[in-house]
């Protein structure tokens, strides 16, 4: 009897919660915003698909290749790249004060350059405020597709393949 292969989606939402969960414990605990201790989210991110890679590697007794590990992973990075975005926006709407705070820290990042002009500073701090929600939007995407990439080729590569092309063709894809 074959095992039941946990699905993607299951493992995403897992990753995902357990990320937003790390992550409002960390921000209500007034850890400072560019504190080291605010990437554990990310290793959270990265553990989480390798994991998952190898739990789906177990369930189908290695009967895979790297390819499909690799698309296990990155359809589970996809999701918790979804799941984050929808969380950030509910929270920037939810808690406004966190914008602007980050406003404050970019325009005491600018206030630290000497070289860009109070006429300057004013203009971008304008613009940033503008397009705050698409930046954080874009960066998001680009942050988490690039790094849930980069954990589907870790877990890909580390996890045991031991394809056997017509054992069982209902597994791939899954």
């Amino acid at each position: 009897m074959q095992q039941k292969i946990t699905s993607t989606t299951t493992k995403g939402f897992i990753v995902g919660l357990i990320m937003i969960v790390l992550t409002l414990g960390l921000t209500f605990s007034g850890i400072a915003v560019d504190s080291p201790v605010k990437w554990l989210s990310y290793i959270v991110f990265i553990v989480g698909v390798v994991i998952s890679i190898n739990h789906y590697g177990k369930q189908i007794n290695y009967n895979a290749t790297f390819g499909n590990y690799f698309a296990h992973g990155f359809k589970i990075s996809a999701l918790v790249t979804i799941i984050m975005i929808v969380y950030s926006i509910i929270f920037i709407y939810t808690f406004p004060e966190f914008k602007e705070q980050a406003l404050d820290a970019a325009k005491k990042q600018m206030q630290a350059n000497k070289n860009i002009s109070e006429n300057d500073m004013e203009k971008g701090i304008e613009m940033t405020k503008r397009f705050f929600m698409i930046g954080m939007i874009g960066g998001i995407l680009l942050f988490y597709l690039i790094t849930g990439a980069i954990a589907s080729l870790i877990g890909a590569a580390i996890t045991k393949k031991d394809p056997r092309p017509l054992e069982d063709l209902n597994q791939i894809g899954q």
